[in-house]
């Protein structure tokens, strides 16, 4: 039988050509330097090349060495699948499990529905990131994160989605405001860009050409909200953050979009080679039933 390199070998390679340091990859491997340092000597001797350049001050992976630690990262997460699906098969509904959820969503959403969560999966240990789409994909990808809760329309690859439902947009504008004759003429207070509301708001109100302020983009719709107190115009805001009560005390006013209603979808997505796909489908019946409360 041809020999192998092991678990603990292959990860500690990828540790080390992560950081291009022996310290830091030990303490992130929770080892000692040495025993780090030896255990990737063996694995070079194993394959008969080596996966580092070595000196005094720096480490740095030989092209070689990026190639193994690549195909290292598909490995160690196969073998936490593994992990996952015993975890799985003895109890779906409980063990650690990382969600993702981006910023429009999780300030709104999430602590509604916690007292839910904990109620119904008392033994899942949920551990919260909250970021953008794009990194919180990426993350995914990777399998640092289980399960993403994000909206919806955006491009998914090949994972697995869960539609929970809808979340409406409606005009939030300052008290007193004489509306123009069409949103497209409003000075429009937008998130900055790499938030994927400020496109599907845009999108579900057919507004790609609507007149935006250009000084002021964003960066959360508390923000946001400040700022159309202020007078400096108006925004589209998505009916979980009103019910959440982002604008209480401030002197604006909510009016509902003529025509059809423009929303987002919310969804929970994940990989769909995770064994864990029973466990995020009761979890993502669950948010159903807060978000149809909206």
């Amino acid at each position: 039988m041809k020999p192998t390199p092991t678990l603990r070998q292959l990860r500690y390679l990828v540790a080390v050509v992560d950081r291009c340091h022996f310290g830091q990859a030990a303490t992130a491997c929770n080892v000692s330097q040495s025993t780090l340092s030896a255990s990737i000597q063996e694995l070079e001797d194993l394959l008969g090349a080596p996966l580092l350049e070595r000196t005094k001050r720096s480490v740095v992976p030989t092209a070689l060495g990026r190639q193994v630690a690549d195909r290292a990262r598909d490995l160690l997460k196969g073998a936490e699948d593994l992990v996952d699906l015993a975890q799985a098969a003895r109890d779906p509904l409980s063990g650690p499990l990382h969600l993702g959820v981006i910023p429009t969503i999780g300030p709104f959403l999430l602590p509604r529905a916690m007292p839910r969560l904990r109620e119904s999966f008392p033994r899942l240990q949920l551990y919260l990131r909250e970021d953008q789409t794009a990194r919180l994909l990426e993350r995914l990808e990777a399998g640092v994160l289980d399960a993403v809760l994000l909206a919806l329309p955006y491009a998914l690859g090949d994972l697995e989605v869960m539609d929970l439902g809808e979340d409406r947009f409606s005009i939030v504008q300052p008290a007193g405001h004489v509306p123009a004759a069409s949103i497209a003429d409003e000075n429009l207070l937008l998130l900055e860009d790499g938030h994927c509301l400020r496109d599907q708001a845009l999108a579900a109100c057919e507004l790609e050409g609507a007149r935006r302020n250009a000084g002021f983009n964003g960066t959360s719709l508390h923000t946001l909200a400040q700022m159309v107190a202020n007078g400096l115009g108006v925004t589209l805001m998505p009916q979980m953050a009103i019910d959440a009560g982002i604008l209480r005390g401030l002197d604006v006013t909510v009016h509902p979009l003529a025509g059809a209603v423009p929303h987002r979808r919310i969804g929970l997505v994940w990989r769909r080679s995770s064994p864990r796909a029973e466990t995020f489908r009761a979890l993502g019946d669950a948010l159903k039933v807060e978000l149809a409360k909206s």
